[in-house]
């Protein structure tokens, strides 16, 4: 049995595409995940299962969510270990910065040439770090009115789907042994 943090992309975002809790947990139990538990609405879900593969789990769950729900959820899931190590590069990369810290978490890991091209399309003020399947955003104090945001990671390194560094230290504390 495998243990994967899954974070869902575009839920509980407008009028549209409501995904309460209770029925992620339902979704993720028929696609065959035990043990299953959420934190907040927005789509984080840690769950047990006997996919080897992240690809195929993320497929399964896919395909349940959009049975359940009528509309695609892009899922992106990394074990354990990998949630604790995009908190731990969180320290490294964020060394002295004081504004926002997001975490745009990638379906795929990029190219060597790709990780450029976003760690180059920051400014001075707006920095993006990237390690393994995690870019580092970080940001000035208005996290509204920011350039480099998780559409323009999406554009160069595909689907991804963002969260607060609280949000990700969280889950690596609970969920992250």
């Amino acid at each position: 049995m495998a243990t994967y943090i899954a974070f869902l992309r575009a839920i509980n975002l407008g009028a549209k595409r409501k995904f309460p809790k209770d029925a992620i947990k339902a979704a993720v139990e028929a696609a065959g995940g035990t043990e299953v538990e959420t934190y907040i609405n927005t789509g984080n879900v840690r769950l047990d299962s006997t996919r080897r593969s992240r690809v195929r789990l993320e497929a399964e769950l896919e395909k349940a969510f959009l049975a359940d729900r009528g509309f695609e959820v892009p899922t992106i899931a990394f074990t354990p270990a990998e949630l604790r190590e995009i908190a731990e590069d969180a320290k490294r990369f964020a060394d002295g910065h004081e504004g926002r810290h997001y975490v745009s978490l990638l379906k795929e890991a990029p190219s060597a040439a790709d990780v450029k091209l976003v760690e180059a399309a920051g400014t001075a003020g707006e920095v993006a770090r990237v390690g393994g399947r995690a870019v580092h955003l970080l940001l000035g104090a208005a996290y509204h009115e920011a350039t480099l945001t998780n559409a323009v990671i999406e554009k160069h390194l595909g689907i991804a789907t963002n969260r607060n560094l609280t949000v990700i230290r969280t889950l690596a504390e609970r969920w992250g042994a």
